[in-house]
């Protein structure tokens, strides 16, 4: 699939998703980025939170790897993704 803006932000919902299945993930996130599950329920889809989920992924391989696998896209996938968010499309 071509990494539109459009796209960039629905692959960072899905790793949000993704991530709240998963709750040693999930925590992690939380514990790294210094926000609490409300301020992530309320900013969920904003481009700071997409921004800030692929780089939380893009940061720990193993999860990095196993939402690809969930996905299955390649980690390139998902560096374009945040990279085309950084780009203004997010």
């Amino acid at each position: 699939m071509p990494m539109s803006p459009q796209n960039a932000e629905i692959l960072a919902l899905d790793a949000l998703a993704w991530l709240a299945g998963d709750a040693d993930g999930l925590q992690r996130f939380l514990d790294i980025s210094g926000t609490d599950a409300a301020a992530l329920r309320s900013s969920a889809g904003t481009p700071a939170m997409n921004v800030a989920i692929l780089d939380f992924l893009l940061a720990q391989e193993d999860l990095l790897l196993r939402f690809c696998e969930s996905a299955e896209i390649s980690p390139k996938t998902l560096h374009l993704a945040r990279h085309r968010l950084d780009a203004g499309g997010g």
